[in-house]
């Protein structure tokens, strides 16, 4: 786990130039420093690194970690800067709250697609670690003594970052990184913390798709051969 907030907090202070280099690849680096080779034209993740020859087919389970969730640099100040005061219990609420819908949904797409949810290891788990990173939202829910009223084109934008390994060797199999944004509407709307839930769902919903195709996809090929 220290390992892995190391790697994470490098992440999230170099995520912002790999990000807006995303589509134009040719300052991304071809291998990590693992050995995981940088996968090309991926159509559902920005960044996907992998390695070489690993095989995904023999994973019937998967152990979805608990993702760890950081805000976008100086999120809580520029926030603060208006009428809207965000405390560090309003963080950490919002922290848990965005953990718990990414759970909700990426168990959801994944036993729909036939997958089971393990706690252990075993030959055939496959371990996911994800993190949220680079979290803004553009108007949080806050307790306040008043209400608050805050309108905004669109509720604001995370990005993935997730790891995957053999939960037998610890083999770091594949890693991948992508930013995503709420739609902008253009319009002035109310936004809610039911508002919010509804964005934050709708930008996971393609990650969690995004792996379970992935791993369908090395199960076909595998039955194929």
């Amino acid at each position: 786990m220290r390992i892995f907030l190391l790697i994470l907090s490098i992440i999230i202070l170099s995520s912002a130039p790999v990000i807006t280099t995303a589509k134009n690849k040719k300052e991304i680096p071809e291998y990590t420093v693992e050995g995981l080779k940088l996968v090309p034209n991926t159509k559902d993740i920005a960044l996907v690194w992998a390695e070489p020859g690993a095989d995904l087919s023999q994973y019937d389970r998967v152990y979805l970690t608990e993702p760890l969730v950081a805000f976008k640099k100086n999120w809580k100040r520029d926030q603060n800067r208006g009428t809207l005061k965000v405390s560090n219990s309003d963080m950490e609420r919002i922290k848990k709250n965005v953990s718990d819908l990414f759970m909700e949904v990426f168990t959801e797409e994944l036993t729909n697609g036939g997958y089971t949810l393990a706690n252990e290891r075993a030959e055939d788990v496959l371990i996911v670690k994800p993190a949220i990173i680079n979290l803004d939202v553009n108007a949080p829910d806050v307790r306040t003594a008043g209400r608050v009223d805050t309108f905004t084109t669109s509720a604001g934008s995370m990005t993935l970052y997730l790891e995957l390994y053999d939960s037998e060797t610890d083999d770091l199999l594949a890693k991948a990184l992508d930013p995503t944004r709420d739609r902008d509407t253009g319009l002035m709307h109310w936004q809610t913390k039911v508002a919010n839930y509804a964005a934050a769902k709708r930008m996971m919903k393609p990650w969690a798709k995004a792996l379970r195709n992935g791993l369908d996809e090395a199960r076909d090929a595998n039955n194929q051969n």
